[in-house]
């Protein structure tokens, strides 16, 4: 069984520079992750603003010790938006996640990641991107347990990561939902998602919450936690659990992590901690057991 790591998703959010910076300086000086993944996945839009302070946080993440992956945007379609990708993956300082398959023609003959945006749920699709350079494949998160294991079985080598906090990403759309919600024009949406920075909730006809936006990015209302599965997914071979990044306190939720992994705290004590760490979220795991994602089940994981 592979050592456990702890890694952290890129931001998916419209923070300001300010925020961004001080967020990844803060987890490179006290954050207790293995592996942290940077980067623009959802818009094209925002990455001028990353630009500017992305050499800085790279300094200071690596200073400190930190594994570092580049993270590339999960919607490309336009001839910039190619053009930035592929700079991304032909750049020799860090090892790229793709997030969508126009970057696989960008990384011939290199070493990368599949990121969770790309779409991958049988043996042979694993398998020839193995052969092609994917050392690692952070998987769907609509992925269910039982679908994980017979996928790892076939295909153990790759190194396998499963998003286990935070927002779970279910689709993404050329339009952005947060400039239309403002009566704003794509081109001219002002960065109005900036407002939201865990995304903006969206509720049924009937009030029931159950999405959330994030400009061109549809998310889950509700936020995966998975703890008491911990052990079972380590047992079938997933050797990489991902929080993604959201206000409150990251720090203190990389620890209770680590503890549970490590066997240094119960679950239950562990999720009491947390709720009290995130007190804004709604709490889910449905889709690690194959039920909808926003549900939440309790009889532990039977593989």
């Amino acid at each position: 069984m592979k050592k456990p790591e702890l890694t952290l998703g890129p931001c998916l959010f419209n923070w300001s520079e300010d925020d961004w910076r001080d967020f990844y300086f803060k987890i490179a000086d006290e954050g207790d992750f293995d592996l942290v993944y940077i980067g623009e996945a959802v818009c094209s839009k925002r990455l001028p603003f990353r630009d500017k302070i992305l050499p800085d946080v790279l300094d200071r993440l690596e200073s400190a010790g930190k594994k570092v992956v580049l993270s590339t945007l999960a919607l490309v379609t336009t001839k910039r938006e190619r053009k930035i990708l592929a700079e991304q993956c032909e750049q020799d300082m860090l090892t790229v996640e793709a997030n969508d398959l126009t970057a696989l023609a960008f990384l011939k003959g290199r070493q990368y990641i599949i990121g969770p945006y790309i779409n991958i749920y049988n043996e042979a699709t694993i398998e020839t991107l193995a052969k092609r350079g994917a050392v690692r494949f952070v998987l769907p998160p609509e992925v269910s347990a039982k679908t994980a294991a017979k996928l790892i079985k076939v295909a153990p080598q790759p190194d396998y990561e499963m998003q286990v906090f935070g927002r779970l990403p279910l689709a993404l759309s050329a339009r952005c939902y947060h400039a239309r919600l403002h009566n704003l024009s794509k081109d001219n949406c002002q960065f109005i998602c900036d407002k939201d920075p865990d995304g903006r909730d969206v509720r049924s006809l009937t009030g029931q919450p159950f999405l959330a936006v994030n400009g061109v990015q549809t998310l889950s209302y509700s936020s995966q936690l998975i703890l008491e599965e911990l052990q079972g997914l380590r047992n079938i071979g997933i050797s990489a659990f991902r929080l993604s990044p959201h206000t409150g306190d990251m720090l203190g939720l990389a620890k209770m992590f680590r503890s549970v992994l490590h066997g240094l705290i119960d679950t239950t004590d562990a999720r009491a901690k947390i709720s009290r760490l995130m007190p804004d979220h709604h709490f889910i795991n449905g889709f690690v057991y194959g039920q909808p994602g926003m549900y939440q089940i309790d009889h532990g994981l039977d593989i």
